[in-house]
Order: C-alpha cells, then sequence, then structure tokens
C-alpha cells in the first residue's frame, strides 16, 4: 500500500512538472555569509516553462538602505531579458554593501514579471566575519620507491578553501643535492607560484630527481603551499633502493701491454663498484684470439661494497704459433645487472723475434770492433 501512495505521489510531481507553465527565477546560493567589506555578484537564472516568445522584466523590489544593486548581462546594466518557449537566459546581481555597514543580515528581493507570468527570487545576505584564507594540500600516492636515477613524480591537489582568490607559494624541503620542481598537472613549465580561485582546486606534479651517488635508504622531502598566513604542508616519502654500477680497468688506465708467444704474462686489473649498492657475485671472463689462454685470480668476487675497488690478475699467454704483432683480448667483469668490459692491446714478440734481435747487436758489435781496430791499429 505504502509502495502505491509513493508511486503515485512521484508520478504526480513529474507529471506537475512537465504541465507547469510559466516562469522561474533562481540562484544556487539564495542565502550566504559574505566578507563585511566585500561586494557580491550572484548568477541568475531565467527560464521560461511553456510560454510564448516574450521580453521578461527583470526588476530588484527589495534592497536595505545604503546598498547598491545592479543587474548585469554580459557585463552591461540590463532591466529585461528575451526568451524563446522553454529559453532560458544567464544574468547577474552584483551587490554592494555602504562604507559603514555593519555585521547582520540583510534580505533583497528580485522579480521576473513576463506576460501574465511572474517569479520572485528572496535573497539573504550575512555580513561579518568569515572564515580565515585555508589551504589544503593533498597527494595521491605519497610513497614511493626507486633507484637514484628515477625520476620521482607526485601528483596533488591544491585546494583554496576559502572565498577569497589565492596567490599560492609553493617549495621544498629535501636533503642536500635533491632537485624538487612544481609544473601544473599535465604541464612542461616549472612554476614556483599557483592562482586557486575562492572554492577550487588545482592539481600539480612534484618531480624530485636525486644525486647520482646518493646511498640507498628513506629519505624525506617536505613541500609546502603558502599564501599570507594560510599554509598547507605534505611530506613525501622516497625510498631509494641503490644500484651498483662497476667498472673495470688497470691501476694505471692503460689498456695495452706485452707478451711472448707460448709464454704467461701477468697483466693488473681493478674492478670498482661505483654505483650505490653492493656488486654481487662479479665473475671474470675474456675473449681472446684461437690458441690463447687467459686466467684470472681470483675469478669471481662474491661481493664489491659501494665506493670500493677490488684487485684482479689476469693472466695472458699468447698460442706458441702466434706471429708477432698487436692482438686484441676483450676482458669483461659482470654480476647481478651490472656488467662492464675494456679492449686490451697486447704486443706479442716471438723467440724468432729476440734471436733476430740479438743477432743484429752482434753484428753491430764486431762492426764497431773491426772499425775500431781498422782505423786505431797501426797507430
Amino acid at each position: 500500500m505504502l509502495r502505491h501512495v509513493w508511486l503515485l505521489t512521484v508520478a504526480l510531481g513529474i507529471a506537475f512538472a512537465q504541465n507547469y507553465k510559466g516562469l522561474s527565477l533562481s540562484t544556487p546560493y539564495p542565502a550566504q555569509t559574505v566578507r563585511i567589506d566585500k561586494s557580491i555578484t550572484l548568477p541568475l537564472t531565467v527560464k521560461s516553462y511553456g510560454l510564448p516568445p516574450q521580453t521578461v522584466t527583470l526588476r530588484i523590489t527589495t534592497i536595505p538602505d545604503g546598498w547598491k544593486a545592479t543587474l548585469l548581462g554580459n557585463g552591461r546594466p540590463i532591466e529585461a531579458v528575451f526568451l524563446e518557449p522553454d529559453g532560458t537566459a544567464e544574468v547577474s546581481l552584483k551587490l554592494e554593501p555602504p562604507a559603514n555597514a555593519t555585521p547582520g543580515t540583510y534580505r533583497f528581493a528580485v522579480e521576473a514579471i513576463g506576460n501574465g507570468a511572474r517569479s520572485t527570487l528572496p535573497i539573504t545576505l550575512t555580513l561579518g566575519e568569515v572564515l580565515p584564507p585555508q589551504l589544503n594540500l593533498e597527494v595521491e600516492l605519497p610513497v614511493l620507491k626507486g633507484t637514484p636515477t628515477t625520476n620521482f613524480r607526485y601528483r596533488a591537489t591544491l585546494k583554496n578553501e576559502s572565498d577569497q582568490d589565492l596567490l599560492v607559494n609553493l617549495e621544498a624541503l629535501a636533503p642536500e643535492g635533491f632537485q624538487v620542481s612544481f609544473k601544473p598537472a599535465f604541464g612542461s613549465q616549472e612554476v614556483t607560484s599557483l592562482p586557486v580561485k575562492a572554492g577550487e582546486s588545482r592539481r600539480l606534479d612534484i618531480e624530485v630527481d636525486l644525486p647520482p651517488q646518493v646511498p640507498a635508504d628513506t629519505y624525506t622531502v617536505r613541500v609546502r603551499a603558502s599564501a599570507g598566513e594560510a599554509t598547507a604542508e605534505v611530506p613525501l616519502t622516497l625510498e631509494v633502493t641503490g644500484r651498483p654500477r662497476i667498472s673495470l680497468s688497470t691501476p694505471e688506465g692503460r689498456l695495452s701491454g706485452r707478451a711472448t708467444a707460448g709464454q704467461e704474462t701477468p697483466i693488473k686489473l681493478v674492478v670498482r663498484n661505483q654505483g650505490t649498492a653492493p656488486a654481487r657475485e662479479v665473475k671474470l671472463t675474456a675473449f681472446e684470439p684461437s690458441g690463447w689462454e687467459v686466467s684470472f685470480e681470483p675469478k669471481e668476487i662474491p661481493e664489491i661494497p659501494p665506493g670500493e675497488t677490488v684487485e684482479v690478475t689476469a693472466k695472458i699467454k699468447p698460442s706458441t704459433r702466434s706471429l708477432a704483432g698487436d692482438y686484441m683480448v676483450t676482458l669483461r667483469a659482470s654480476g647481478e645487472g651490472v656488467s662492464d668490459s675494456v679492449d686490451f692491446r697486447v704486443t706479442v714478440l716471438t723467440s724468432t723475434s729476440w734471436g733476430i734481435i740479438g743477432v743484429g747487436l752482434i753484428a753491430v758489435a764486431l762492426g764497431v770492433v773491426g772499425f775500431s781496430v781498422a782505423r786505431f791499429g797501426r797507430r
């Protein structure tokens, strides 16, 4: 039974709304509180329901002493609007209090008059102290995780919870070396302040770039928005996991040396971890010419802490059949997620070469002796 009554009531309401003919005059907030020293502009909507085309006169029928009220259309004073059947017109009502206005409640009335139809809109304004300017700053994901090379980007919403337009300054308190920038959401231009209208919100991106060698740890960046006495602050958390980065070279940085065919020659190497996390299970390998032998001591390094260096000896043995000349040996260090390699040039000297050099030296010596005897022997 109750359900039937409810359905009948709804049906009658819909039918009444559909059959209504006349004028409607409305504003979203007909009763509100404003600052005592501030004028206010209210949006008004005039609508025709089932009426023929006509001019609708607008007038202010009630206004307190000393107040100034003006009806505006497109910024100009007006006294009437024209409405098509079921048409709508948007106008504004500007209300200005007198200089000696005191706190209290003030009532106004605006009337729309057409051909055989009219509508009256009562308005109530309360002058007094309103809430002070207030800001609210919220971050969607305040905790992010990454490596020192990660671009930490936070999406934030800045809301002006007051009746005044504000120019909001943006600043950040971050660890040394951290770079913090602010950009309007989906924009590329960096800003240090944002205009935010009364009661509205602005979305922005907060980006944090880290120094490349920052240690793995949890860091906090405090972001602050301020406009006069209104402030809002939010902490951002960065969980930096760290990342190893190794380099392979010789102690002096020289990547060339000599070796004798068929003989083992030791080459000193250094493996450095220039990253921010330990480099683990680093193995040494080589790509050498055919017939050559290359071994390492040690051939595997369990762990290299950040900033540390480990010395390794590479033992290079050219093939006994190698001809004298320059050869390239690729040395490589690789671990969990990291690697580095260098090309080491080896100049090979063969035993035949040394024999020829020896014979040459002997010939030179004999020549010198013969020359001396020939020149000075007769004296």
